[in-house]
C-alpha cells in the first residue's frame, strides 16, 4: 500500500484565552486520503430492491424525564446513576447520542467519567446520585475567574504525563460561596478538577511532578442540579446558588450539607451562548425530629390550656 492510501492524521491544538476561562483543547480529525472518492454502492435489480431505499437513520429519541413522589418527597434518595426532575422546567430534555449529550443549541461531546447521571438540561432542577469519582485537583484563594486560568495547565499537565485523555466536565467546589454572594467578594477558596473516566488510569497520591496536584476519591454524594446555559463566569454560578435557594425554602424536606460545587462542560469551541453548565448543592433528606425534642425556634406550637389557680382552705 503506498503511502498516500493511508489515513492522513491531522492534530490541532488551539489556545483560547478568555476573561473567565483559559482551556486547551486537542482535537484529531481524519481526512479522506487523496485519489480515494468513495466507491459508488451497487445499484440492485429493480426486483431485488427492498421497499424502502436510501432511508435516513433514525434520530436518537431524548431520555424520557424521570420523576418519584418519594423522591420528591426525601423519603429515599436516588441509586447512584440516577436522576429524577423536582422542579423548574418539567419538560426540558437530553438526547444521548454515544458519549455525547445534546440539549437544544447546547452540546457536551466530551465522556462523562463512567457511571455519571445524565447532564441537567437548562432551566431544569434535577436530584440525581453521582457515583465515588477519583480526580487531580487543585486549589487556590485568588478570584476563581483567575483561578480558573491558574489551575487548568497543572491539571492539563498532570493527565497529558499519565496519558489520560481529558473528560467532561471541569469541576469547580467553592467555599464560603454564599458570604461571596452577601459582600460581592468571591469565594474564600477554590478547588479546580480534572475528572478520571474510571478509576483505574492512575494512582491517587501526589503528582510525580508537581506537587500542587493531587488525585483523590470522591466519595459518592446526592446532589440537587439546576442546569444553565451561558458564559461561564461567578455571576451565572451565584444566579443558580439563589435559584436553588428558593427550592431548598419549598422543598424543606431536603437539607444542605455542602458548599456548592459548579460543572462546566464545554470549551472554547463552544459559543459562550450556548456553553452548558450546572450548580449543584450536596444534599440529603432532613432527618425527622425525635419524639419530645425541642421545637425549633418559630415552629407553632398548641397552646395549652393555663393551670387552675391553687383554692384557699376554708
Amino acid at each position: 500500500m503506498s503511502a498516500s492510501a493511508l489515513p492522513v492524521i491531522r492534530t490541532s491544538c488551539r489556545l483560547v484565552v478568555s476573561a473567565s476561562v483559559l482551556l486547551l483543547f486537542c482535537g484529531m480529525a481524519m481526512a479522506q486520503p487523496a485519489g480515494d472518492a468513495p466507491a459508488k454502492p451497487v445499484e440492485p435489480a429493480d426486483g431485488d430492491k427492498p421497499a424502502v431505499t436510501n432511508a435516513p437513520a433514525k434520530a436518537p429519541a431524548p431520555t424520557p424525564v424521570s420523576t418519584d413522589a418519594d423522591i420528591a418527597a426525601g423519603r429515599k434518595e436516588p441509586a447512584d446513576g440516577q436522576t429524577f426532575r423536582v422542579a423548574g422546567d418539567m419538560d426540558a430534555t437530553v438526547t444521548r447520542r454515544g458519549d455525547s449529550f445534546f440539549a437544544g443549541r447546547s452540546a457536551i461531546t466530551t465522556p462523562l467519567p463512567v457511571g455519571y447521571p445524565d447532564p441537567t438540561p437548562p432551566g431544569a432542577i434535577d436530584i440525581k446520585r453521582y457515583p465515588s469519582v477519583r480526580r487531580a485537583e487543585i486549589t487556590g484563594s485568588v478570584n476563581p475567574a483567575i483561578g480558573m486560568n491558574v489551575g487548568f495547565f497543572p491539571l492539563f499537565n498532570h493527565i497529558k504525563r499519565r496519558e489520560i485523555e481529558m473528560t467532561s466536565p471541569v469541576e469547580m467546589n467553592y467555599q464560603g460561596l454564599r458570604k461571596a454572594r452577601e459582600d460581592r467578594s468571591g469565594p474564600q477558596q477554590w478547588t479546580m478538577s480534572f475528572l478520571y473516566r474510571s478509576a483505574d488510569l492512575g494512582p491517587v497520591g501526589d503528582d510525580e511532578r508537581d506537587q500542587r496536584v493531587k488525585v483523590v476519591d470522591i466519595d459518592p454524594v446526592t446532589v440537587v442540579a439546576i442546569g444553565f446555559k451561558g458564559g461561564y463566569g461567578l455571576p451565572l454560578v451565584l444566579d443558580g446558588v439563589e435559584k436553588l435557594d428558593v427550592w431548598f425554602a419549598q422543598n424543606p424536606q431536603w437539607e444542605a450539607v455542602g458548599e456548592p460545587r459548579s460543572f462546566f462542560y464545554n470549551g472554547p469551541e463552544m459559543p459562550n451562548r450556548d456553553k452548558w453548565g450546572e450548580v449543584q448543592v450536596p444534599i440529603r433528606p432532613k432527618p425527622k425530629a425525635a419524639p419530645g425534642a425541642e421545637t425549633a425556634p418559630g415552629t407553632p406550637t398548641t397552646p395549652t390550656a393555663p393551670a387552675p389557680a391553687p383554692t384557699k382552705d376554708p
